[in-house]
């Protein structure tokens, strides 16, 4: 195969953590594994190396509207060469320009739609209300999907969703994958959870729309003492969240760590027993495959992206949104249950086995070849298979 030039581009990017920035870094990887040339294109960062292997740095400023965030300011001598395709991961200013770029040099534009963005209207003045951003945001995403060449949607539920908006590109399932090596690689950390305590995990922005007070509003009705939360984000809810934990009652027995390395993340869930979790906003959940990927059972709010993200009643326990009650009953019945816990790990494990970082990208590149092929056979006027005589 002729190897490809691939660019890239996403508003969000490493080393902010988050599913995007997660998915745009193992998938730039892999295809390099594979022999292509793929280049990010992302916002300029202050914690950001200072030498990356396939990544354009563009000059950037402190989003005002999410906290951490960047807003790259294009500029297109930065950029190595001419692309073959271009996949953009953000409808913003770089998704944008992305997409720009794919027209005016007439070459493929894939696009994944990563974010369910009706539910994070309320940071930007002017959409906030559903019924605002409800209007709103299908016009902008006809106005910015229309342009791809495909549509690629990370779970079931974002699939519905784009069709539900009308957008007129094909829509192509295609969940990102997840980095068995770095989990499985990173170094031993000092245990951050109290000696003999046992260990629950959570991982998340600490944002409104991850409903992290869910967790802690569900792990507050664990009756067992020794049960011990790690909070593992940062984002605009924090100090909220820490005064929710001490109105709770539970200061004691929850501990915020802030951000946390993705090289150092997997030392955390190799050490957690279980995983919490009640978003009931994600488009796919990958710190749910994650934590399944290290042996984690996980007890989650099902909704949306998370309805695929575990093996209900195998690798973990979905509950109804909005109930905290069943969310801790789950929890308290695998922390009481040695044998049950242990079946549910080896569940986890191999349920997430499936969604690899390397896999993912494979079935990226088949989609990537499969619009080539098609744009070909349109500029050539080519039948998509030989004519019969």
């Amino acid at each position: 195969m002729i190897p490809l030039s691939i660019g890239l581009f996403s508003d969000a990017y490493l080393p902010d953590p988050n599913g995007v920035s997660t998915s745009v870094y193992l998938l730039a990887r892999e295809l390099r594994r594979l022999g292509h040339d793929a280049w990010v294109v992302a916002p300029a960062h202050p914690g950001a190396p200072i030498a990356e292997e396939g990544v354009v740095r563009l000059r950037s400023l402190l989003n005002p509207f999410f906290e951490g965030q960047r807003v790259a300011l294009p500029r297109a001598r930065r950029l190595p060469a001419r692309f073959d395709l271009i996949h953009t991961h953000t409808p913003l200013v770089l998704g944008m320009w992305g997409s720009q770029l794919a027209r005016r040099q007439g070459v493929a534009h894939v696009s994944t739609y990563h974010t369910h963005y009706e539910h994070y209207a309320h940071y930007v003045p002017g959409l906030r209300g559903l019924n605002r951003a409800a209007r709103v945001i299908p016009r902008m995403a006809r106005a910015f999907y229309d342009r791809t060449d495909l549509i690629i949607a990370p779970s079931p539920a974002v699939g519905e969703l784009a069709r539900s908006y009308g957008l007129r590109p094909p829509v192509r399932l295609l969940p990102g994958g997840i980095d068995f090596e770095v989990l499985a690689q990173a170094a031993d950390l000092p245990s951050p959870w109290p000696v003999g305590s046992r260990r629950l995990l959570t991982v998340s922005r600490l944002g409104e729309e991850k409903n992290v007070a869910g967790v802690l509003e569900a792990f507050s009705r664990i009756r067992d003492p020794g049960a011990h939360l790690l909070v593992v984000g940062e984002g605009p809810q924090r100090l909220q969240l820490e005064g929710y934990v001490r109105w709770l009652g539970i200061a004691g027995r929850v501990t915020f760590t802030g951000r946390v390395p993705y090289t150092e993340i997997g030392a955390l869930y190799r050490q957690a027993e279980l995983f919490l979790f009640a978003s009931e906003t994600e488009t796919q959940g990958l710190v749910l495959l994650e934590a399944q990927a290290m042996g984690v059972p996980v007890v989650a709010v099902g909704a949306q992206g998370t309805l695929w993200g575990v093996r209900a009643g195998e690798s973990g326990y979905l509950v109804a949104p909005g109930d905290t009650e069943a969310l801790a009953r789950r929890a308290s019945l695998l922390l009481e249950n040695p044998a049950l816990h242990a079946r549910f790990s080896r569940a986890a494990r191999e349920f997430a086995a499936q969604y690899s970082a390397a896999r993912v990208a494979e079935r990226t590149l088949e989609a990537y070849l499969e619009v080539l092929g098609r744009r070909f056979r349109e500029a050539a006027d080519v039948p998509p298979y030989p004519l019969a005589r």
